[in-house]
């Protein structure tokens, strides 16, 4: 598997399983029924931050990872991702392979920690994946995702000291 910077070129390959992913509602904040050009914009942001693409020997898109600082001014130096598995490559160790390497990129551009703002309590792979990397919970908003099947559930804040 290869990470690399993603382009423009690699929307049509992520659109199919990022549409899946946010229309399901099950684990990102994200509106449902947003739409193709919206999200493209929101994933692809501007430098600083870095959208990456994980592919595998053919040049098959398997996942993505957007990474950004996590707010502006005296807060900026707490890094944020955002990541993505085309569902159909779950379980193959690309969403480690993207997360490792989001922290490898935020030590690089000299942050001083990493914090994910909204895991849904509810997505167990996802928090045990960045437990194994080193993230804690440090706080939940009870009932802060109403998930389409489980109702209101917690979103978590997962930290990680870099």
């Amino acid at each position: 598997m290869l990470i690399r910077e993603a382009t423009a070129k690699d929307w049509p390959a992520i659109w199919p399983f990022f549409h899946a992913i946010v229309s399901a509602g099950e684990t990102l904040t994200y509106p449902l029924d947003l739409g193709r050009e919206e999200a493209e914009g929101w994933w692809f942001v501007p430098a600083p931050s870095r959208v990456v693409v994980a592919v595998d020997e053919a040049g098959t898109v398997l996942g993505t990872a957007k990474m950004n600082r996590n707010h502006m001014g005296n807060g900026s130096h707490i890094a944020s991702a955002t990541y993505m598995v085309d569902p159909a490559h779950a379980g193959r160790g690309v969403g480690r392979a993207l997360c490792a390497h989001s922290i490898d990129w935020a030590r690089a551009e000299g942050y001083r920690a990493m914090q994910f703002n909204a895991v849904v309590e509810t997505n167990t792979a996802a928090i045990s994946l960045y437990r194994s990397l080193g993230f804690d919970v440090i706080g939940t908003l009870p009932k802060g995702f109403d998930h389409p099947t489980q109702g209101y559930v917690g979103l978590h804040i997962m930290h990680k000291a870099l």
